[in-house]
């Protein structure tokens, strides 16, 4: 694809970066890569001046007569890491916010090419070394909940740290995507993508100090259940799962589900779209998870066709905690007021944060940042 004829959702976004050897403050051209190595490196970002604009990366198409966007070599068709060489490059830390009862930290992540990802770390202030809830809800989604300061107090008052961040295709990690891209019509690479960004994101977090990866759980939602299927499945870090109308038994689902628009369902049904999606089929891996603690709710007004939810149900293994909602109205009776965060972190043994006082406010405004994602 020549570079002239791609069309981008949004101008490129600018990115700050700080020149921290420097020590005075100065902006440079090119931000330091400390141990460069490591994917939890970090490169403090300053957001008064841009210094580094985040244009996509390019390189010679296959013809070589025009460009195309960079990509990581990748297997779309393997849940685990195996067979994609994905390097994580420092992270850049955008900003840090410190409340009295959680602490905000926003990172941007990367390790394929015209990918860079928001990720956000949410930590219980009075809890040492809390447990790690991953929360990834289903296309189409947005960071905004993250930057919910009362989501964020409800999601961390059980005592656990909350990750989050959207999946491929999703959100702001559309913006270098072709205007016809999105999740669903890229759905083969977009799952496998989110499925070994859930593992890098494990990876990222291996080297802080501040948390308990002995206890990992993940909190899924729609298209981001079926990942944390997948993911669960490829890496025993993840302990615990709490699903929420997870997507699967692709051939139905295609040719049924509410969720796919008429327009594009024609292409969705081609033989070569299903044979994309077999090795990424959430009913082959959902037997499998007979260690794991496991919840999954279904809501029934969710536009899933029938027997996806039935075959889902029978392949849940036997340990699981299923439960069948008549539609959204019960399940947020039965979850409201925080208790659908409640199962998850008692799930991974999380203590409770202490009720925040003054003081431990004015100890949390003047507590050093952390410098990891």
């Amino acid at each position: 694809m020549h570079y002239s004829k791609l069309l981008f959702r949004a101008i490129p976004i600018v990115v700050f970066a700080l020149n921290a050897s420097k020590g005075s403050g100065q902006i440079s051209q090119s931000a330091p890569t400390p141990n460069a190595a490591s994917p939890s490196s970090v490169v403090t970002a300053n957001p008064a001046t841009p210094s580094v604009l985040n244009i996509p990366e390019m390189v010679p198409d296959a013809d070589g007569k025009g460009l195309t966007l960079a990509r990581a070599r990748e297997s779309f068709s393997e849940i685990t890491l195996k067979g994609s060489e994905l390097k994580a490059v420092p992270a850049l830390l955008g900003s840090i916010e410190k409340k009295p009862e959680f602490t905000r930290e926003l990172y941007q992540v990367r390790w394929r090419p015209n990918d860079p990802i928001d990720l956000y770390v949410i930590l219980p202030v009075g809890v040492k070394n809390p447990p790690v809830a991953i929360y990834l809800y289903g296309f189409p989604s947005e960071t905004s909940r993250f930057k919910d300061d009362s989501w964020c107090q409800r999601t961390t008052h059980g005592g656990v740290a909350v990750i989050g961040f959207v999946s491929a295709f999703t959100g702001h990690r559309g913006e270098m995507k072709p205007v016809a891209e999105n999740f669903l019509t890229k759905m083969p690479e977009a799952i496998a993508e989110s499925t070994h960004d859930l593992q890098m994101v494990l990876d990222a977090l291996a080297t802080r100090k501040d948390l308990d990866l002995s206890r990992i759980g993940v909190f899924g939602q729609g298209s981001g259940a079926t990942i944390a299927i997948l993911a669960a499945a490829a890496d025993p870090r993840i302990k615990s799962l709490d699903l929420l109308d997870p997507w699967g038994d692709w051939p139905v689902w295609l040719a049924s589900a509410q969720n796919v628009p008429s327009s594009i369902r024609p292409a969705l049904l081609k033989p070569e779209f299903e044979k994309a999606l077999e090795p990424l089929e959430p009913l082959h891996y959902l037997p499998e998870l007979k260690s794991r603690k496991l919840r999954i709710q279904f809501q029934g007004d969710q536009g899933e066709p029938t027997e996806v939810l039935d075959k889902l149900k029978a392949a849940a293994p036997s340990n699981a905690e299923v439960i069948a909602f008549r539609n959204s109205q019960g399940m947020y009776r039965a979850n409201a007021g925080g208790r659908l965060f409640e199962w998850l972190d008692n799930a991974l043994g999380a203590q409770p944060a202490p009720a925040p006082t003054t003081s431990d406010a004015k100890a949390v405004a003047s507590a050093p940042a952390s410098s990891k994602p």
